[in-house]
């Protein structure tokens, strides 16, 4: 069940509850990767020191490795990777067609090959909610067809198409196997790449549908910032407000809180562990990256009295020679600092949108970020 606490009078912005067998969710929040069963470079309990409410992990990943039955043998993902909060489980269309070296999509579900071995493989809707439901989700995700960037018109109305349609089928085996019952949630996706019309005719369809969820995906997979922001506002205002909306994949900080503004809730995204391995830290005055030969005598914690491990304990000067000397310690203590940092942001957000200036703080908070933006993060891996 999702509690929509209060509406932002200025811009779209909620302050939300939602509810899940591991617990409950406070939104707008951000969600830290764990692909197969573990946020990169972080043990469980660091994760849940930054203040993280829930997690991501993804279906056709830990299908493949170490396979749904070994992780239900153990009780369920949580149990697995010793986590005892809320868990997010990816539908794995996304990587199928992002990782497998060959695939085949038809109205009946996918055709590929693992890109472990090259083993042809088959998931379709039922496969899907099959493998969600081995590992113990508390929120699923439909399998869609997510359309690269760019597309053109007719390959995207395919795909949106078929996303519909078995978002659908998905919705009724959910029905009909318990998985709702039990208190768990199923997400629908909301597809269209850069068309208005397709985005708002999947947007109107799925709401139409009573779905405890709402995702928008497609979106962060090549096109520019100002289109991603349009297709976000195009989308979220169609789906129902009684629901969370969930923005798939995103973003830096400044994008979360404009996304924040036009009514998302949640997110997720692996760029804080990623940019963490290659030097990168957040911080309120722009991204840095610790490798560059300013920090050498650079005695200052990343961001002054910010109450997370690394910036008590560590300066720049510290974490700098940590990546020179290509010791993982550094990816590690940037990491935790960019995933509290985007905790702290999230619960900054939701502290202004109950007090009712969330816009005028986000817009002052994006300025000083991007005034300040120093280096272009190394954001690869």
């Amino acid at each position: 069940m999702f509690t929509l606490l209060k509406t932002d009078t200025t811009t779209a912005a909620r302050l939300g509850v939602l509810q899940t067998p591991h617990g409950e969710v406070r939104t707008p929040v951000f969600m830290p990767v764990g692909t197969q069963a573990t946020v990169k470079g972080l043990t469980p309990q660091m994760v849940a020191d930054t203040g993280a409410q829930i997690l991501l992990s993804n279906t056709y990943h830990l299908n493949l490795r170490p396979g749904r039955d070994i992780v239900k043998q153990a009780g369920g993902l949580h149990r697995f990777m010793n986590w005892n909060k809320p868990i997010l489980t990816d539908s794995g269309g996304f990587q199928v067609f992002s990782l497998a070296k060959f695939r085949k999509v038809t109205d009946e579900g996918i055709h590929f090959k693992s890109h472990l071995d090259g083993n042809p493989l088959f998931l379709d809707v039922k496969d899907c909610l099959a493998i969600q439901d081995a590992l113990g989700s508390d929120i699923a995700m439909v399998l869609d067809e997510c359309p690269p960037w760019p597309c053109e018109r007719e390959s995207c109305e395919v795909a949106v198409t078929r996303t519909i349609r078995w978002a659908k089928e998905m919705l009724q085996l959910a029905k009909d196997n318990g998985f709702l019952a039990s208190g768990r949630h199923l997400f629908c996706i909301n597809q269209g790449s850069v068309f208005e019309d397709l985005r708002i005719r999947c947007a109107e369809e799925l709401a139409g549908l009573d779905f405890p969820g709402f995702a928008i995906g497609g979106v962060s997979v090549g096109e520019p910032e100002e289109e991603m922001l349009r297709q976000v506002g195009i989308a979220a205002p169609l789906l129902p407000k009684d629901k969370p909306r969930y923005v798939m994949g995103v973003g830096t900080p400044p994008q979360l809180l404009r996304m924040v503004a036009l009514g998302a809730d949640m997110f997720d995204c692996t760029m804080p562990t990623r940019i963490g391995r290659h030097g990168g830290a957040f911080t309120p005055d722009g991204p840095i990256n610790v490798k560059h030969l300013r920090y050498r005598e650079d005695h200052r914690p990343l961001v002054e009295g910010m109450d997370n491990y690394t910036c008590k304990h560590f300066t720049r000067a510290y974490l700098r020679h940590l990546h020179h000397a290509t010791e993982s310690l550094g990816g590690t203590l940037l990491a935790l600092h960019n995933i509290h940092f985007l905790q702290d942001l999230m619960n900054q957000a939701r502290e202004h949108i109950a007090a009712g200036d969330f816009a005028s703080w986000s817009k002052a908070w994006c300025e000083r970020y991007e005034a300040g933006a120093k280096d272009e993060i190394i954001d690869k891996d």
